[in-house]
C-alpha cells in the first residue's frame, strides 16, 4: 500500500484518541453514527476528556482530521479500524451487535486490497468467525483474496493521563504474514514504545481478554480478603501495606470493579470456553464475587449505622462519586449503582454528588438525578457520607462537615481518606 488513508469507526474512549494520534502521520477520518458526537468533536471538544481540546483542535486545524456520520465520506479510505464497544446482555452473554453493525458499515465501503483492523475486546475467533463473514456478505469480496484483516486490541485506560495511547505498547496481528507486517508497521509508526506482533489474530484476541480477566481475578482475591479481615476486625489496607513490603507482592486494593472492560470482558471468555466444554471456575467465581461487592459494602454501612444508633429507615445518605473510576466522566457499568440499589431498599433520601459525571447521561441510563456542582450546599445535611469514587476534589474535602452531627457515619470505599475521620473502609 503506497498511500494509507485511515478511517476509525467508533469515536468513543478508544476510537477518538487513536484517530487523533493517527492523524499526525496519516490522512485520517473518524466515523461515528452519533451525529451529536460528531458535531461536538468537530467543534473542538471531547466530552470524555480523553483528548484535550488543544490536541483535538490541532488535529483538525493542522492535520486535516475530520469526523463524520456520512458513510459516503469514508469510501476512499483503505485502512479501516473498528473501535466499537463489546457489551454483554442482561444475562452476561456477549452482545456482538455493535461489532456486526460496524462490520456492515465496513462491508459497504471496503474495496479490493483494503485492510480492516478490529480493536474491540472479544473472545478468540470473533474477528474471523463473526465479523469477516458479515463484510464478505455485504461487500461481495473474498477474505484474504480481495481484502484483509488484522486485530490490535485496545489498551486505553480511561482517565489515565500517564499511559496515553501513543505510550502504550500495542499487540498487532494480521490475516496473512504480509498483512501482519503492514498492520504492525502502521501502528509502530505512531507509537513511542512500539508493538508486539502476535503470530495470529486469535492469539492477539486471546491476549487482550486475559489481560482484563487476570486483573479481575486478582481484585476478586483482594475483595475476598477484605471480607475475611473485616469479619476479623483487621484493617485490610494495613494488611496490604505490610505484605507489599515484600519485593514480589502484587499490590492491589479491594474495591468495586465496574466500567466497560474488566467487569465485562471475562464473560466473553467464560461463555466461549463453555462451548468447548470447559468451565472456567476461577474466572466465574471472581466475576460473581466482584459483582456482589456493591451490595456487600451497602450492608457494611448499614451495620455501622446500627452500631451508632442511626435509624436506617429514611436516613439521609450522601454518595460522593458515581463514575466507575476516579477523575473520569465514564459512567458505563458503574458499580456505585449496586450499592445505591441496596441502600434504596431502606431509604429514598439518597443524594449523589459527582462533579465529573454528566447528569443527563446518568438520568438517561440509570434514572438517578445527581448533583454535579457546589458541594457547599450539602454541609450539615446527612446521617451518612460514602466516598465511592476517589475524585481529586474529594480528597481535600472535609467530609465530616457534611454530616448532621458527629454521630454520623463516614465510609471510605477507596481507602483514600484520613483513617482518623472515617468510621469504616473496605
Amino acid at each position: 500500500m503506497n498511500s494509507i488513508k485511515i478511517c476509525v469507526i467508533g469515536l468513543g474512549y478508544v476510537g477518538l484518541p487513536l484517530a487523533r494520534l493517527f492523524s499526525t502521520k496519516y490522512s485520517t477520518i473518524g466515523f461515528d453514527m452519533n451525529q451529536s458526537r460528531v458535531n461536538e468533536l468537530m467543534a473542538g471538544h471531547d466530552a470524555t476528556f480523553e483528548v484535550s481540546d488543544e490536541l483535538l483542535q490541532d488535529a483538525i486545524n493542522s492535520h486535516g482530521f475530520k469526523c463524520t456520520s456520512d458513510i459516503e465520506e469514508i469510501k476512499d479510505c483503505n485502512f479501516y479500524i473498528v473501535a466499537v464497544p463489546t457489551p454483554v446482555d442482561i444475562n452476561n452473554r456477549p452482545d456482538l451487535k455493535p461489532l456486526w453493525g460496524a462490520s456492515e458499515t465496513v462491508g459497504k465501503v471496503i474495496s479490493k486490497g483494503d485492510i480492516v483492523v478490529y480493536e474491540s475486546t472479544v473472545y478468540p475467533g470473533v474477528t474471523e468467525e463473526e465479523c469477516i463473514p458479515v463484510i464478505e456478505k455485504i461487500s461481495g469480496l473474498k477474505f484474504n483474496a480481495d481484502f484483509f484483516a488484522g486485530y490490535s486490541p485496545e489498551r486505553i485506560n480511561p482517565g489515565d493521563k500517564e499511559h496515553t495511547v501513543e505510550k502504550i505498547k500495542k499487540v498487532t496481528s494480521g490475516s496473512t504474514p504480509e498483512i501482519a507486517d503492514i498492520v504492525d508497521e502502521v501502528y509502530n509508526s505512531v507509537l513511542v514504545n512500539g508493538t508486539h506482533k502476535a503470530p495470529s489474530i486469535k492469539v492477539a484476541e486471546a491476549s487482550k481478554i486475559i489481560e482484563n480477566s487476570q486483573r479481575d481475578v486478582n481484585i476478586a482475591f483482594m475483595n475476598e480478603l477484605a471480607k475475611v479481615f473485616n469479619a476479623m476486625g483487621i484493617d485490610t489496607n494495613d494488611v496490604i501495606e505490610a505484605a507489599a513490603s515484600k519485593w514480589n507482592f502484587i499490590k492491589l486494593k479491594p474495591g468495586l470493579v465496574g466500567g466497560h472492560c474488566i467487569s465485562v470482558d471475562p464473560y466473553y471468555l467464560i461463555q466461549k470456553a463453555q462451548v468447548y466444554g470447559v468451565l472456567p471456575r476461577v474466572m466465574f467465581s471472581a466475576r460473581r464475587l466482584n459483582d456482589g461487592m456493591g451490595d456487600y459494602i451497602a450492608n457494611q454501612i448499614i451495620k455501622l449505622m446500627n452500631k451508632k444508633g442511626i435509624m436506617v429507615k429514611d436516613a439521609n445518605i450522601l454518595v460522593l462519586g458515581f463514575t466507575f473510576k476516579e477523575n473520569c466522566p465514564d459512567v458505563r457499568n458503574t458499580k456505585i449503582m449496586d450499592m445505591y440499589q441496596t441502600l434504596k431498599e431502606y431509604t429514598k433520601n439518597i443524594t449523589v454528588y459527582d462533579p465529573w459525571a454528566d447528569a443527563y447521561k446518568v438520568m438517561a441510563e440509570y434514572g438517578i438525578d445527581i448533583i454535579t456542582s457546589s458541594v457547599e450546599k450539602l454541609k450539615d445535611k446527612f446521617d451518612v457520607v460514602i466516598l465511592g469514587v476517589a475524585h481529586k476534589q474529594f480528597k481535600e474535602l472535609d467530609v465530616r462537615k457534611l454530616l448532621i452531627n458527629e454521630c454520623g457515619v463516614v465510609y471510605d470505599v477507596k481507602g483514600v481518606l484520613d483513617r482518623n475521620i472515617v468510621d469504616g473502609r473496605l
